[in-house]
């Protein structure tokens, strides 16, 4: 059963299985190519980031723990060359503080061993649904002050200059502009951005508002408020309201 995303272009999603298990690497690999999608793996981190490099996926699935560099290591190669791949982790270690470390890494979700094929799936095909890589089901574009998004194009500029997101920064930043000046507790936004609740760790949460404001403020009047033991809120620059 071939599976209804496909590139901008129209060709298979790409992706790269990362994994030193090579019976996990394949069972996975079996199941991506049967939704029709074009798969390599590679059981080395070095292999990887030269997979990547030539391959050029649309998605990473990468283990931590690999033989000779780590994962963090191997998404910061692969993140060098291209800044917007999608990434889901994998590993045993299931630690809230190896959570954060994962995210804290760049990766867009993580999963923990022992995990089920239909949740890898399914965190897969939500990332790419959610990244520019696939085609688009809605169009439109959104403006928050000299803050604006093409939902189309996945293009945000603040006063006119472009600003590159992660994935996972861009569906937090559409949360919060189809939503101004309203009050988001972090609880609304890991179920809304994540669609999960991510161990309930709110601390995944602080560290994408921290990335984004470092994106969407750094040298501005800021727009992203904090409000205490609440939430978040985005406002034009200059207005009035929670601060």
């Amino acid at each position: 059963m071939a599976d209804d995303l496909t590139r901008l272009d129209g060709a298979p999603i790409r992706a790269l299985v990362v994994d030193d298990e090579p019976e996990l690497a394949e069972l996975l690999s079996t199941v991506m190519r049967y939704e029709g999608w074009s798969v390599e793996t590679a059981g080395t981190g070095t292999r990887a980031v030269d997979a990547a490099a030539r391959f050029k996926p649309d998605i990473v699935i990468l283990d931590v723990m690999l033989p000779d560099v780590d994962g963090y290591e191997v998404l910061r190669r692969i993140r060098a060359r291209d800044p917007e791949v999608c990434v889901l982790f994998l590993t045993a270690r299931d630690a809230v503080e190896d959570r954060v470390a994962g995210i804290t890494a760049g990766g867009d979700d993580y999963v923990t061993k022992p995990f089920s094929l239909e949740e890898v799936l399914a965190r897969v095909r939500g990332l790419l649904r959610r990244s520019h890589l696939v085609k688009a089901n809605a169009e439109g574009s959104l403006q928050v002050g000299d803050l604006t998004m093409d939902e189309t194009s996945r293009e945000v500029r603040r006063g006119g200059t472009e600003i590159a997101l992660t994935v996972t920064e861009f569906d937090l930043l559409r949360l919060l502009m189809l939503n101004p000046r309203q009050v988001l507790t972090k609880s609304v936004i890991l179920d809304r951005v994540w669609q999960y609740d991510f161990g309930g760790d709110a601390h995944v949460v602080e560290l994408f508002i921290s990335y984004l404001r470092k994106k969407i403020d750094a040298g501005r009047e800021p727009m992203i408020h904090t409000v205490r033991g609440i939430g978040y809120l985005l406002k034009p620059a200059g207005s009035d309201g929670a601060a």
